[in-house]
């Protein structure tokens, strides 16, 4: 299962290059009222959808109360939540769907079924059922859709991908690597000097496609500080780096 979560994200890194994916949203936006109501928060619904997308690890505001100047500003740092109903005589059933600010479809999770009888149960239930899907996905912000992060290497550092890699003199930390730029992202050397991982941008911000010959997995940005993770037999590695651009 771990194996196939990895593949999962890295599917959702490389899909970074033709369209936005949940890591690129900190924010979601949510209705107060649904289309198929007529009431607001109708059997509390809207309440426990911002409620099961701040578990999942997003920010999140009601769309028509007042929104952090961030937002206020560029609805596009958000996504739109919605709820689609699909009309059965003894089945409630819910799909939720993510979209951009252009109305781009980010996320749709599977259908949530209830056979409950009792309404506001039954709308609950498929809801939680239809999260079900997005809470199977794994979610970290990693920076905006478009943005990738303009890195320059120092001049001594920098060398066409065909080429070797070039000694470094430094006053770094020990085990500090040194960022090479080649035509798809950079190479990771040593002070040896030798090539201890091959990193391939993606259009996300802070996050690249890894290679160090033995393990395939990314790097990103956490918390100010990089980290490679793979797998290697169903276990999650995640290894510190310390990387000099």
């Amino acid at each position: 299962m771990k194996r196939y979560l990895l593949l999962l994200l890295l599917f959702t890194t490389l899909s970074g290059y033709a369209q936005n994916t949940i890591n690129n949203y900190k924010y979601i936006l949510v209705p107060e009222q649904y289309g198929f109501f007529k009431e607001v928060n109708q059997y509390g619904l809207n309440s426990l959808t911002k409620k099961l997308l701040e578990e999942k690890g997003f920010t999140v505001y009601f769309d028509n109360k007042d929104l952090p100047a961030e937002i206020a500003n560029n609805k596009c740092k958000a996504m739109a939540a919605d709820l689609i109903e699909k009309k059965g005589m003894f089945t409630t059933t819910l799909t939720l769907v993510l979209k951009d600010c252009q109305g781009n479809l980010v996320f749709k999770g599977k259908e949530g079924k209830s056979r409950e009888k009792e309404f506001g149960k039954a709308y609950n239930d498929a809801l939680k059922n239809t999260f079900a899907s997005l809470n199977e996905l794994p979610y970290t912000f990693v920076g905006e859709a478009g943005k990738v992060e303009s890195v320059k290497a120092p001049e001594t550092a920098v060398v066409p991908a065909n080429q070797q890699v070039v000694a470094v003199e430094s006053t770094e930390p020990s085990g500090t690597l040194y960022a090479q730029v080649t035509a798809n992202g950079f190479q990771l050397i040593d002070t040896t000097p030798k090539k201890v991982l091959t990193l391939f941008k993606t259009s996300i911000q802070d996050c690249f496609i890894a290679d160090n010959a033995k393990y395939k997995g990314i790097v990103l940005k956490k918390d100010g500080k990089w980290f490679f993770e793979y797998y290697n037999n169903d276990k999650l590695i995640s290894e510190e780096l310390l990387i000099k651009f």
